[in-house]
């Protein structure tokens, strides 16, 4: 059965992506502070359809396979999108992508296996294609955060891990901002320490009311 899911980097101080976020500066520009624990491993780029001799093959990689396996379709936000629509190689996600926008817009067909729809109707209609798509694997919630927020506020979320780089933003946009304390029981399932981040998974319940 598919698990409801998001895999993402924060700071030590909560922060998602940085201020001034654009097509010509994703993430806010912090994305090497975040995400460097990422990019030195050589599956990272392989997933990602691009070569790199100079990367490691680490446990770290080990992680990125893992989650990149288990994902069977992808919702996001509009931005996430905008963002990455210019930058991204194609068949990039190997999977369907849902799109959260008011935007009306035919699918993108890319060569491959990824499509990206575009949905108008909400973060449960997204879902609901997305479980469709996804044949038993899990969904992954892939971002920005405010899309990841929605999901979580709305009970919707089975399981999470969190990057944790070591490194303080002081601004930006933070991932668990608002997020009420009286939808979930939260269990850790696994720590594991790194060299440039650590790696935590929680499990979500919903309280009983």
């Amino acid at each position: 059965m598919s698990k409801i899911i998001f895999d993402c980097g924060i700071s030590l101080d909560g922060y998602f992506a940085g201020d001034n976020r654009s097509p010509q500066n994703p993430m806010g520009g912090v994305s090497p502070k975040i995400h460097g624990w990422m990019f030195k491993q050589k599956v990272f780029w392989k997933n990602i359809n691009v070569e790199n001799d100079s990367a490691e093959d680490g446990e770290d990689g080990k992680i990125i396979d893992a989650v990149f396996a288990r994902t069977g379709a992808y919702i996001m936000g509009k931005r996430m999108f905008e963002e990455g629509e210019v930058h991204w190689q194609e068949d990039l996600y190997k999977t369907d992508v849902f799109v959260l926008t008011h935007e009306k817009r035919e699918p993108w067909i890319q060569k491959g296996t990824t499509t990206f729809y575009f949905v108008n109707d909400g973060i449960e209609s997204a879902l609901t294609q997305a479980k469709k798509s996804a044949k038993g694997k899990d969904i992954r919630i892939q971002g920005g955060a405010n899309i990841i927020q929605q999901y979580l506020q709305a009970g919707l979320v089975d399981e999470f891990t969190i990057h944790i780089a070591p490194v303080f933003l002081r601004s930006g946009i933070r991932l668990f901002e608002s997020i009420s304390n009286e939808i979930y029981d939260v269990e850790i399932v696994n720590i594991t320490p790194s060299e440039l981040t650590t790696h935590l998974t929680y499990k979500l319940s919903r309280k009983q009311s």
